[in-house]
């Protein structure tokens, strides 16, 4: 009983079978199938190597929502280089609540506005990398993907003495609330005021003026090296000795994670404005360089994602049995018409010949068409 039950299941599981085998007496190898083969295997291989290209590359995601964190505060990272003595300039922050932040943050150091060779080059490496990310907005995918977590590299400081510096760098971070506010760079230092703060810029010659300055860096949020902001690079030459620079930021809190980093940090867009203060001319102002910002209340996601296992491997079986049944089905197809066309210029020779006279045919012989063509009686 065991038995016959066990071969019961086995006749039962072979009346299944999907894939019956051929017997090799019935297959036929042809020189137009090998060739084929050969191109369809080629083809695969082609295929399947850009496949696991495409599965080895990641992409990155992008998610809106709305920024719930209004609590915590906001850094500010600055590195500036203004034409001007440390001693006659001052930079602080004043927020839409007319609150003065203490700049305690920053650091002012004596240094020359003209960039040794080196630092030119790099200078302009940078400016050509900014003018492809205005064009080429998917290399800005590339920056999140390279970047590292870490301190940026410290500028080498000058040997020079003191008295022969003519510029000061302000480099460091300030802690604001996250509201609306305005950075400054202008004459005099800064006091507290009763209605906001003051700069004390009536010690300071208007002959001494000059706010041509170069932005070496200036983001927002946590500092991620690799990462190029908007204005790093920026640099101005004021052709007046009263002139307002104004830039206008709109910043958007932005989460980031890729699987080199993940940081809480913040992007930027910016437009900007310049004009020389004339008085007399109606161009009223203060002479300076004014940084004015407001906070988006959406929040960016950008999360670095690639093809999983399972689908890379779908894709595969996809490739492999697309290109074989097509080929396949391609093969068999122009077997067919060619044996079509084939029979049809027989069939029209033995026409031809049948309604010829006997004294036109090659020897008087009657030709009889055969599988192997027109063959004559006397030959069969």
């Amino acid at each position: 009983m065991r038995r016959l039950t066990k071969k019961k299941a086995l006749t039962l599981v072979k009346e299944l079978d999907a894939f019956p085998k051929v017997p090799e007496s019935y297959v036929e190898a042809t020189a137009s199938g090998g060739t084929v083969s050969l191109i369809a295997f080629t083809l695969m291989a082609v295929l399947a190597f850009l496949e696991f290209f495409v599965y080895t590359n990641t992409w990155m995601k992008y998610e809106y929502e709305v920024d719930k964190d209004y609590s915590s505060k906001l850094r500010i990272n600055v590195d500036i280089t203004v034409a001007m003595r440390c001693q006659y300039i001052g930079a602080d922050v004043l927020d839409l609540a007319e609150n003065m932040v203490a700049s305690d943050g920053l650091k002012y150091e004596p240094a020359h506005f003209e960039l040794p060779p080196e630092q030119r080059l790099w200078h302009m490496t940078l400016l050509h990398i900014q003018e492809r990310l205005r064009v080429e907005h998917a290399l800005q995918d590339v920056l999140f993907k390279g970047a590292l977590r870490g301190a940026p590299p410290a500028v080498p400081r000058s040997e020079d003495s003191p008295s022969s510096f003519t510029a000061c760098r302000i480099h460091g971070h300030l802690y604001v609330n996250k509201v609306a506010g305005n950075f400054h760079v202008t004459v005099g230092k800064s006091i507290p005021h009763p209605r906001g703060h003051a700069h004390l810029a009536a010690l300071v010659s208007h002959d001494s003026y000059n706010f041509s300055h170069r932005i070496d860096h200036l983001s927002f949020g946590e500092v991620i090296p690799g990462i190029i902001s908007p204005l790093d690079g920026t640099e101005k030459i004021s052709p007046e000795s009263n002139h307002m620079f104004q830039y206008f930021l709109t910043i958007v809190p932005t989460k980031l994670n890729t699987y080199k980093i993940s940081a809480d940090t913040h992007q930027y867009s910016v437009t900007e404005r310049e004009r020389v203060i004339n008085h007399a001319a109606g161009s009223h102002g203060v002479s300076g360089i004014f940084m004015k910002y407001d906070i988006s209340s959406l929040m960016v996601k950008v999360t670095e994602q690639h093809m999983p296992l399972w689908q890379f491997l779908v894709r595969l079986c996809g490739i492999v049995g697309g290109i074989f049944s097509t080929t396949g089905m391609l093969h068999g197809a122009i077997g067919f018409l060619i044996d079509v066309v084939c029979c049809r210029l027989q069939m029209g020779i033995y026409r031809n010949l049948k309604e010829a006279p006997l004294d036109e045919q090659p020897n008087g012989e009657t030709l009889i068409p055969t599988e192997n063509g027109v063959q004559s009686e006397e030959t069969l």
